[in-house]
């Protein structure tokens, strides 16, 4: 269904063997290749077998199965999160044992080696035995290197296996998706369907990695006291009780708290996704209403409440962070002062063995079980939320009976049918349907706005639920929607939908549906892009692809909902005599219609009101004066039984403007989305200082004095360290010298103690409030420049792409980044105060410590180089998903009735892998650098622990070889740790650098005029309109797609425009409005609009779009946003629309996307909205296409009664809605071709709107010469009437 390519680049690791696997060295030509060249997604290697989105997902869904049936039996509700341990639970146990054992044994024997071979050093020159230190020497640094080598084998499986739960799962959501009914789908916003899909599935990722730890650190703490205890006795219950209150009750409390925030945050997301997601869709009707800035207030507010829920948590964060720092130094504290206390002696080997364990504890207690209690938290909460999608209703599956193929002959059968959206409603949708349909008919229903005409064709397709009667249908059925569904592929793509390319059948199709012209003008012929929901097709265009889709599938039944409305009259006819009546003639055709004219060929005419059959029968049998007059009472029913009509951004764009620019390397290939913007090499500073200045510099430059205070107290572990350290050398000198009092000692150690912990909590505090206040500032930048970008930036954008920085890049930037970033400062302090005191005790080690250093900084150049890469390809691969999960929304009643679900799902699952495989190289790249890193360290310690040995003249103190070893042991780990946490802080700054992208995009403008040339505040009194030589491009490098136009029109006048698809008309608009750049002149009332703000000009024009735009607030807001205007007021406009009795209230909800509203309703609330606004100039862009006639007369009635003394402007496909305009501009290939009364015009036979005319048919083109006629006439009478009273005068 998407249109991005899929590359075969298998992964080495597949077939890599398990030293390459557990050395990483499967990964290493990957990093060479990436520091050499820019990788792109074909680079990217394949997803292994293992990870593959489509056996995870349908493991999953046969557990969830499994799962649902067994407790509906036992009457509970089923588990998701027992789903996802009985799919993971095998190999995620055997990461676990792996792990127990690293943390209890090798973790545990290695203070206790470290102990023995501090003593070795606390022995006499003569008691010294070198095979017994070297032994001890080789097993501290063996045990370090087995540690290094089990963790990150641990972690990667760890990871890997939350990756495979969140791939299974978004299939799961997806799959889910395609089953829901109408009424749940009325429920899920695209905004929480993507928030699902991106945060809340991203839990799993995190969380994988430290539960073990929850069930691993009781047995680990348990075994530390026994060491411990045989260390310092009873003295290790003050340190250990400590740490112990500290990691469960108050990291227990902190982690619930963050539970609780994290259902708060993902319940605002949703809302502010699905706002974005809204004003992406609706974004050229929100340009041309001039409605920026109430929208701009919206998300701002929305924005603002989910802020500062993600403050607390980052503040709880920040605490949490601070707590890690300040745990190990305040127990060792208690545990070494309550031993002295007792009398006790110090010793190298105790103090420094008791330093190791208790780094260890604090790093399993204090560090990864709160980590994993609340991560654990933080999913349970994802996993209720997806828990309570996948519990939503699903249409009900079909229980008809199985009919033999020689007995589908596609008849129809309804007996005492009733069937509503809702259940247990109080009035039915469809009530006491009979009738039989038999093979081979053509059926129209017709009947006025919603009376039922869409919710019949649902029924036929099982997506109403039937609550009544019986209905049988034999055959398989296809269908065409009202709302055209198009999804980013080809046009053939479109067409095929999935099926097998018959080249006869096809052309055959193509020609029937009136697409040859088309394809003709296309760039890249039926190989053309479609752009998102078809942005890059005319309206016409897109119901012809759309009914094309339908009449491909060879299906018994063919229902078609009103896909001859937005099409010009000549095209429409075309579609009926030679696709429906012809080409499909022996099938069973069921034809919503608002066109009376095509009656007369219908077997069958059945006239729907109010859910109920009214008349059922022949064109004969019903007279034309019945047919006729369809204008029934505006009935007000419960319009939540509508079906779920989402609308698409309308474009008003000609076809010249948005073929696919790129080159066709060969006449078949396809031409393909225009790519994402993607930036290159390493991250620049500038993006860093950009973040860190949206933070408020004004709290910045404090905060930068307290961190440096701050991290010189944390280095506080050189002094108190090495007080201790010179005071256990002392004791192991011949003659004991005093320097300080004991009490000096515990004085100091005490006040650096409190520092630590004051100073470093205010530090993390700090950081994340400056972080918090950059969150802010740049989504609002980002916001306000995407609502005031060019309407280019939208139709060349998926909503997807634009989507995925709000929720996925946004979501890294406000939890993921800071944390990142305060770790690595964090580390690299304590890393800098570690090595001050290595090189005072061993000053020569100040070489290899820079030849390592050094190796370090190079490993990071190289592993940046690719990661950053993986990191934006990550993003890039992920965007794609989230339009697929778009489109499929849009389009669930054409995809089921086609039965493509299984098509969809492959092609999800294919755009998941592709994003799989971008994220395990990510993770697996960054196991592979703190290996690597992790090795060097261990060379360090290597060199530091034999070098005693070398060196060794009898002289050499235990308490340097403890301070010394104990503190390169801390090194192993965290700078690994350290300096990944600043990789993945240039990988996080991927999704800044991809936020201020957005920042920087081509703005319309200027929004406000300057103040010399400002309108006057009643402008414009009369409404006449001025085009001079006006050309207009989409491209610039594209030939013009408006040429020279030079139009009078004068005020009040109403214009009719009318040409064929791709003629000019809507770029017409689009130039009026200044969508895009136009040469040349448009004045309105004598002022060049080039030359006064967009908002002075668009808030005094209105307009009815082709597609009526509907927003998920009041009906209040969507008349009027900026609150100008009373309750009677509106009440008014809408009893001029009679929409009055239809809504009960001004702050009645309005569903997404107007989906409580018919097709009908939704035009006629942008009818009230243009009233209410009340400008000179009126522009109806093909506003009645989707209505029956009764409507249609009604909403020109009114803007005959609203808009009298106004200038309406008025693009066409239905002639008769302009026979009695004043002048008709025709339009051909972006030129005005002919202007004048459509009386006029038909003087001459051979002229353009003449030859539309005749394409209506004689009947038809004879009455509207008779209204021209009659028209002029009356006209020219009242104008001499005029005249002649100003003579008279």
């Amino acid at each position: 269904m998407d249109s991005s390519k899929k590359y075969d680049h298998p992964s080495p690791e597949e077939t890599a063997n398990p030293i390459s696997k557990l050395f990483f060295v499967w990964i290493l030509p990957f990093f060479k290749y990436g520091y050499r060249n820019d990788l792109e997604i074909k680079d990217l290697y394949n997803c292994a077998k293992a990870d593959l989105s489509g056996s995870l997902g349908d493991k999953m869904e046969r557990i969830w199965d499994e799962e649902v049936k067994k407790t509906d039996k036992q009457n509970k509700k089923p588990s998701l999160l027992k789903t996802i341990r009985l799919t993971f639970t095998k190999s995620y146990f055997f990461t676990g044992i792996i792990l127990f054992l690293q943390c209890t044994i090798l973790k545990m024997l290695q203070p206790i080696v470290l102990a023995e071979y501090i003593k070795y050093y606390s022995l006499s020159s003569k008691d010294r035995w070198p095979e017994v230190g070297w032994g001890l020497a080789t097993g501290v640094i063996l045990m370090a290197f087995l540690n290094i080598v089990i963790m990150h084998y641990a972690i990667l499986n760890c990871q890997r296996i939350g990756m495979r739960c969140r791939i299974a799962t978004c299939s799961l959501i997806y799959r889910k998706l395609l089953k829901l009914n109408r009424t749940s789908l009325g429920q899920v916003a695209v905004g929480k369907l993507v928030n699902l899909l991106s945060n809340d599935v991203q839990r799993f990722d995190f969380a994988s990695q430290f539960l073990h730890y929850i069930w691993i650190m009781p047995i680990q703490t348990a075994i530390a006291f026994y060491v411990m205890y045989r260390s310092v006795g009873w003295a290790a219950i003050s340190g250990l009780g400590a740490i112990i209150l500290q990691a469960v009750p108050l990291q227990g409390y902190l982690s619930k708290l963050q539970g609780i925030y994290r259902m708060k945050i993902a319940q605002k997301t949703d809302n502010r996704v699905r706002l974005m997601n809204e004003i992406t869709s609706g974004i050229q009707v929100i340009k041309m209403y001039a409605w920026e800035k109430p929208f701009e207030k919206v998300v701002a507010l929305a924005r603002k409440y989910e802020i500062n829920i993600v403050a607390k948590t980052s503040y709880i964060r920040g605490f949490s962070i601070a707590l890690m720092v300040f745990t190990e130094r305040a127990t060792l504290y208690l545990t070494v002062i309550t031993f002295v206390l007792m009398g006790n002696k110090l010793r190298a080997d105790i103090v420094f063995s008791i330093a190791q364990l208790f780094n260890t504890v604090q790093l399993y207690m204090c560090i990864l079980y709160p980590l994993g209690v609340s991560s654990l938290a933080e999913a349970k909460t994802s996993v209720k939320r997806i828990e309570e999608f996948l519990l939503l209703d699903e249409n009900p599956k079909s229980h008809q009976e199985s009919v033999p193929d020689s007995e589908k002959n596609g008849s129809i059968l309804l007996d005492n049918v009733c069937a509503s959206w809702t259940p247990n409603p109080i009035v039915n949708t469809l009530m006491d349907l009979n009738m039989e349909i038999k093979p081979g008919t053509l059926c129209c229903v017709v009947g006025p706005v919603g009376a039922g005409k869409s919710s019949f064709l649902q029924l036929l397709l099982k997506e109403l639920p039937q609550n009544s009667g019986r209905l049988n249908i034999t055959g398989s059925i296809s269908y065409a929607s009202q709302e055209p569904w198009l999804f980013v592929s080809s046009v053939r793509n479109n067409i095929l939908f999935g099926q097998t390319y018959l080249k006869k059948r096809y052309k055959d199709i193509v020609r029937v549906c009136a697409l040859e012209t088309d394809f003709a003008q296309f760039s890249h012929g039926d190989k053309t892009l479609v752009g998102e929901r078809g942005s890059s097709l005319s309206g016409g265009q897109r119901a012809r692809v759309n009914l094309a889709r339908s009449v491909y599938r060879n299906a018994d039944i063919y229902l078609f909902d009103d896909p001859l409305s937005a099409v010009d009259a000549h095209v429409g006819k075309h579609l009926f005599n030679e696709c429906i009546v012809k080409y499909l003639g022996d099938k069973t055709r069921i034809l919503v219609t608002h066109q009376l004219q095509f009656l007369r060929q219908a077997d069958l005419i059945v006239v729907l009101n109010n859910g109920q059959v009214e008349k059922i029968g022949t064109f004969n049998e019903l007279s034309e004066n019945e047919l006729s007059t369809l204008n029934l009472e505006q009935q007000n029913e419960e319009n939540v039984t509508k079906e779920q009509e989402i609308h698409q951004r309308q474009r008003l764009m000609s076809i010249a403007s948005q073929n696919s620019t790129l080159p066709d390397e060969e006449d078949e290939a396809d031409a393909q989305e225009t790519q994402e913007l993607m930036e290159k090499n390493a991250i620049p500073t500038s993006t860093y200082w950009e973040y860190y200045r949206a933070g408020d510099i004004g709290i910045t430059e404090p905060s930068n004095v307290t961190l440096n205070i701050t991290n010189t107290i944390i280095t506080t572990e050189i002094p108190t360290t090495s007080f201790y350290n010179e005071s256990l050398n002392i004791t192991e000198l011949a003659e004991p010298v005093e320097i300080w009092s004991q009490s000096a000692y515990i004085t100091v150690y005490s006040i650096l103690i409190v520092f630590s912990i004051v100073l470093t909590t205010a530090r993390s505090l700090l950081f994340f409030k400056i972080c918090m206040n950059a969150s802010k500032s740049l989504h609002n930048n980002m916001f306000s420049n995407v609502l005031q970008a060019t309407m280019r930036f939208f139709d060349s954008n998926p909503s997807g792409r634009i989507l995925n920085r709000f929720s996925k890049d946004m979501g890294a930037m406000d939890e993921f980044l800071p944390r990142a970033t305060i770790e690595a400062i964090q580390i690299f302090l304590v890393m800098f105060g570690i090595l001050i005191m290595v090189f005072i005790k061993t000053p020569w080690m100040v070489v290899p410590a820079i030849v390592l250093g050094l190796l370090f900084y190079w490993f990071r150049v190289i592993y940046l180089a690719s990661a950053q890469d993986i990191k934006r390809l990550e993003g890039i691969t992920r965007a794609p998903v989230f339009s697929h999960v778009s489109a499929s929304m849009y389009g669930l009643p054409t995809i089921r009735s086609a039965n493509a679900q299984n098509m969809i799902i492959n092609e999800f699952d294919s755009l998941q892998d592709q994003h799989s495989s971008s994220w395990f190289l990510f993770i697996a790249s960054s196991e592979a650098f703190g290996f690597y890193l992790d090795i060097i360290s261990a060379l360090f310690l290597t060199i530091v622990t034999y070098q005693f040995l070398i060196l060794d003249d009898g002289t050499t103190l235990s308490g340097n070889v403890g301070l010394v070893i104990s503190q390169s042991l801390i090194l192993t780990g965290m700078l690994q740790y350290g300096v990944r946490q600043t990789a993945e802080v240039a990988s996080n700054m991927t999704s800044v650098e991809r936020i201020l992208q957005y920042t920087k995009l081509d703005k319309e403008g200027p929004f406000e005029s300057l103040p010399t040339k400002k309108p006057s505040r009643d402008w414009p009194q009369h409404g006449q309109v001025l085009f001079k030589n006006v050309y207009l491009k989409y491209i610039p490098e594209d030939p013009p797609v408006l040429k020279n136009l030079n139009i009078h029109i004068k005020a009040g006048e109403k214009i009719g425009i009318v040409g064929r698809t791709g003629a000019g008309k809507s770029s017409l608009i689009a130039a009026l409005f200044r969508l895009t750049k136009i040469e040349g002149a448009i004045e309105l009332d004598g002022v060049n609009t080039q030359f006064i703000g967009l908002n002075d000009l668009r808030s005094n024009i209105s307009i009815i779009p082709q597609e009526p735009v509907l927003f998920s607030n009041t009906v209040r807001y969507n008349l009027d946003p900026f609150e100008k205007c009373d309750d009677k007021t509106l009440w008014e406009a809408l009893e001029n629309v009679e929409l009055k009795d239809a809504i009960d209230d001004l702050d009645q909800r309005v569903n997404e996307g107007g989906s409580n509203f018919s097709a009908g309703q939704r035009q006629l609330v942008c009818l009230a909205r243009a009233i209410v606004r009340n400008n000179k100039v009126l522009v109806m862009d093909e506003a009645t296409a989707n209505v029956d006639p009764t409507t249609d007369a009604l909403i020109q009635a009114t803007i005959r009664r609203n808009f009298k003394d106004c200038t309406v402007l008025t693009i066409a496909h239905r002639l008769n809605t302009i026979m009695d305009s004043d002048k008709v501009l025709v339009m051909d290939a972006g030129q005005a071709v002919e202007f004048d009364h459509p009386h006029q015009l038909l003087q001459n036979e051979e002229g353009y709107f003449s030859k539309m005319l005749k394409q209506t048919g004689p009947t038809l083109e004879n009455q509207l010469r008779q209204v021209a006629r009659e028209d002029f006439e009356k006209k020219n009478r009242r104008n001499s009437g005029d005249q002649s009273a100003t003579k008279d005068e």
